[in-house]
């Protein structure tokens, strides 16, 4: 609704790979088919209209999940026997820790106002067409596609923008 569809598009990307961590848990879950199992936890709700707050908020969320829950839950799969669970956890907890950064990067990139605003000239690229455009502030429009400002990144927050030939 605010036209930052680059922030949109972090969030989709996250909720893809939490899709992923997910299957990763069902299939762990389908081993114990036909029994039952205790699981208990919690997990925080917080509602807000504030981008910066939704990014904090993630942040702070994801940290929560590589520093304390998913290692607890390593450490008790491991003291059931459940080794390749407790890997799982521990392998997951690390990507949360990534997920973490990308949130807190982006709260700070927009709380300072330098989400599409550099003190140097740099290059961004549109993540609708691909547009590689140089300056200080993004177009209020791309030149080549038309769409809105909020679809410009940094070229090196770009998904994929290579600095220099890989091979």
């Amino acid at each position: 609704k605010q036209g930052l569809y680059v922030v949109e598009a972090v969030f989709t990307l996250t909720a893809n790979q939490e899709l992923a961590h997910a299957n990763v848990f069902m299939k762990h879950l389908s081993d114990f088919n036909g029994e039952n199992i205790e699981i208990d936890g919690t997990y925080p709700v917080e509602v807000t209209n504030s981008v910066v707050e939704l990014l904090e908020n993630a942040d702070h969320n994801e940290t929560e999940e590589y520093e304390n829950v998913y290692r607890e839950f390593a450490n008790e799969a491991e003291r059931e026997g459940h080794i390749a669970i407790a890997h799982s956890f521990r392998s997951i907890a690390e990507i949360e820790n990534e997920h973490a950064k990308r949130f807190g990067l982006f709260a700070k990139l927009l709380k300072e106002n330098k989400l599409f605003v550099s003190d140097v000239e740099c290059e961004w690229m549109c993540l609708n067409c691909g547009h590689i455009y140089k300056g200080k502030n993004v177009p209020e429009i791309c030149p080549v596609c038309s769409h809105e400002k909020g679809y410009f990144v940094r070229v090196e927050l770009a998904p994929y923008y290579p600095e220099k030939e890989l091979f």
